[in-house]
């Protein structure tokens, strides 16, 4: 299988290099050159699977240059070590008025970003030693806040190559925070910029597609890549637990085979829900997705509307993993639903003047496979404390946006097909907001009294990858300006270069 850019797609290159470029060299991202097909006999064959059979089988179809020890060694060092809370690696829960909740916070940082960052190193190694070999890797994030970790984490000592994350000083939770700043590793690195997520991921991707930068770092024989959900690697092992949540509703009943489900997806950035829509394209049967936003609500308004426009005020809210107004990864969707000829004109838009309006054949594509809603914070608490209080269901502050939606979604539309919400995070990684949800004012407590007290009021407990940062120590300090020259001194002062 060849990928091509979404902006020029006579650019065909392998799953090896479009995973360790990460970004086209003119600035786009790479997508299939065709999207493989699952038939129903197939969908129930990998329902007889576990979760690793399942993730195999999939990858296999995307990753077609890749050998079939060297996919089965990267799903196995994944999801198949004890890195996962659960043995079923991302399991559905069941509620009382028919939502499933997909928990994909099961991984070694709490977040759904493990899904995908416990398995890109192991792609990254393979793939760098059939398309740079003797090159060190130079992984660049931005994170909104659970990227961030997961990308330490997963790439912290990988042989061969270095990881540096911005994020926005005060744009994550303190949870986040101390997740990220005590990161332990000897390759790893990370500084906050004074900015939001836009700013940092802004400059990293023009760090990326800078000339100068590229040819630094040849000199040294370095290179660099991406750990953010515009490299490939990351994006694709997210397909897989849209197809497995499929499979576990069937295999448990909820729905015959063929029977369609909505997926419900709270996202910023817009990689969470693609993933569920690669899925549908592959034969899943979809009926809706369901895209949840927070107050910064431009996706809702690109998706029932056609209009992109990120000339808004910006809010920092409670769900901060999706405080976001550039949404990257709808560029590959509108690829999808159109030409990269037209994705160059609306993203030229995009950098000129902040908005772009699609023609009516993509947004009618686009409307007939997704719907869109919106809360705020206090809709998010409210949402919270009404799971919990009612069905004894603690949830994060994103996955309480996903319901929410989905809440008002089905009020409106008298849709009751089956749906399964993503859920992104652990609650306890964001504890002051969910222990205001569910018992009010938090006063004075610290972080960890927080903690404590969220775990006393609602019976749950704080996991361990959260609880032992009480006395970790914190490595990195550092804050710098969000304008180029500044966050590329950053990087060339952490490579030595």
């Amino acid at each position: 299988m060849n990928y091509v850019s979404t902006r020029c797609d006579s650019i065909k290159i392998s799953a090896s290099q479009a995973i360790t470029k990460g970004i086209s060299d003119e600035g786009g991202l790479f997508v299939p050159e065709t999207i493989p097909s699952l038939s129903l006999n197939d969908i129930e064959k990998l329902s007889a699977l576990d979760y690793v059979g399942r993730a195999k089988s999939v990858l296999s179809l995307f990753l077609t240059d890749f050998t079939k020890e060297e996919i089965d060694s990267c799903v196995e060092g994944a999801y198949a070590t004890g890195s996962f809370s659960s043995k079923d690696v991302a399991p559905l829960v069941n509620l009382d008025d028919g939502i499933n909740i997909l928990e994909l916070w099961r991984g070694p940082t709490c977040a759904f970003k493990d899904m995908a960052l416990q398995i890109l190193p192991r792609f990254m190694t393979v793939s760098a030693a059939k398309t740079a070999k003797g090159t060190k890797i130079i992984i660049l994030v931005a994170t909104s806040g659970d990227t961030g970790k997961a990308a330490l984490e997963g790439f912290k000592d990988v042989e061969n190559t270095g990881i540096l994350v911005f994020y926005p000083n005060d744009g994550v939770s303190p949870m986040q925070k101390l997740q990220m700043c005590t990161q332990e590793g000897a390759n790893v690195g990370v500084c906050a910029i004074e900015g939001n997520f836009d700013d940092a991921q802004n400059g990293v991707k023009n760090i990326f597609t800078s000339k100068q930068a590229a040819e630094k770092l040849a000199e040294n024989n370095m290179a660099f890549s991406s750990a953010n959900s515009i490299n490939w690697g990351r994006l694709v092992p997210q397909i897989v637990y849209y197809i497995s949540a499929y499979c576990d509703m069937f295999r448990s009943g909820k729905i015959a085979l063929g029977d369609k489900v909505n997926f419900v997806v709270p996202t910023g950035n817009f990689g969470n829900i693609l993933a569920a829509y690669y899925a549908k394209e592959m034969g899943v049967p979809v009926n809706k997705l369901i895209c949840a936003s927070n107050k910064n609500s431009v996706l809702t308004d690109f998706l029932t509307t056609g209009t992109y426009d990120r000339n808004r005020d910006f809010y920092t809210t409670i769900s901060p993993s999706m405080d976001i107004l550039i949404s990257s990864n709808l560029e590959r969707l509108l690829y999808s639903a159109s030409s990269s000829e037209k994705v160059n004109e609306w993203m030229k838009s995009l950098k000129e003047t902040g908005r772009y309006t699609v023609d009516a054949d993509t947004f009618g594509y686009i409307s007939s496979a997704f719907a869109a809603g919106f809360c705020d914070d206090d809709m998010t608490k409210a949402t919270i404390n009404k799971l919990f209080k009612e069905q004894n269901y603690l949830c994060d502050t994103h996955t309480a946006v996903g319901v929410k939606v989905y809440y008002d979604y089905r009020e409106q539309t008298g849709d009751t097909t089956p749906t399964v919400i993503a859920s992104t995070a652990n609650p306890f990684k964001f504890s002051k907001a969910v222990l205001e949800a569910v018992q009010g004012d938090t006063g004075n407590l610290d972080e960890f009294a927080m903690v404590e007290r969220l775990a006393e009021v609602t019976g749950k407990e704080c996991p361990a990858p959260l609880a032992n940062l009480r006395n970790k120590e914190v490595r990195f300090t550092s804050v710098c300006k969000k304008d180029i020259p500044s966050m590329e001194k950053v990087i060339f002062d952490m490579l030595g270069i």
